[in-house]
Order: structure tokens, then sequence, then C-alpha cells
């Protein structure tokens, strides 16, 4: 039998002022949140987010793209799109972009479920943001993995 390729992804939810991160366990099935970091020049983002994938051994990156609730671009996702250029162009890992539109929303619903003061919830929003975008996008991988296999 075929080992199954460990591999594990990290998630970001890139704002203005954050950056939610999260990473999945090895086998790609879950997602956890890690940190949020708080932005400060793209250099030092960079250094942090590199010193994530060296220490977890990151091989894919997956980046939540705010597209407006119609499905067009706004300045958000003009934004998140020219932020991940930049990153591409530092750090030679694959990147991907997940439609992130209703994982804020989720995320907000989690932890208001949770019973989170708003104070709480705000540091910790991005993270979980995070969270849901990898597990969304790992979701989907994981879909698509089964249909590949032929019938029993």
């Amino acid at each position: 039998m075929g080992h199954k390729k460990l591999m594990r992804i990290m998630g970001l939810d890139v704002g203005s002022k954050t950056i939610g991160v999260a990473i999945s366990d090895e086998l790609g099935i879950t997602a956890q949140g890690l940190k949020t970091i708080k932005r400060k020049a793209m250099e030092d983002d960079l250094r942090e987010l590199d010193a994530i994938i060296s220490q977890f051994k990151i091989e894919k990156i997956v980046v939540g793209l705010p597209k407006n609730m119609d499905g067009s671009m706004g300045k958000q996702a003009e934004f998140v799109l020219g932020w991940i250029e930049d990153f591409k162009n530092k750090i030679q890992l694959p990147v991907e972009t997940w439609d992130e539109r209703l994982s804020t929303v989720e995320a907000t619903k989690t932890l208001l479920k949770a019973d989170l003061s708003r104070k709480k919830r705000k540091g910790v929003i991005d993270k979980v943001a995070a969270v849901l975008i990898l597990q969304g996008y790992l979701q989907q991988i994981g879909s698509r993995k089964d249909e590949s296999f032929p019938p029993a």
C-alpha cells in the first residue's frame, strides 16, 4: 500500500493590520489556529511567516481572498492579491487563494457561540478566520482525493 504523502499547509487571513495564521496537521485533515501577527513592514511580516514555514516545514500556503458577496473583487481583494504577489517573490512555495467570503462571518458566529467578550473576539477573530479558510480548503481537497480512487 502506498503511504499518503504528509504535507503541512498554512492558511492565512491577511488584513490591513493583522495576519491570522493557521496550520494543518501533517495529514492535511485538520487546521489549528497558530497566531495573529500584528502587521509591520512587509519584510518583518515575511520574516515572521518564514520562521513559521521553516519551523513547521510548510509546503503550501492558502490565502483567504475577501471577495464581495456578489463574487466581485473589491479594494480588500485587490490589496490581498498585491500582498500575495510580494509574498510569492520572497517565498518559493505554491500559494493558492481561497474564497473566504463566509469565513469571517463564520468566525464571528463561532466566537459568539463560544460567548467570548468583544475584546477577546477581536484578538482571535483573524486566527479563527485563518482556521476556517484552511479547513474549507482542506475539506475541498479531501473530497477531491476521495473521488480519484477507483470504487472498491
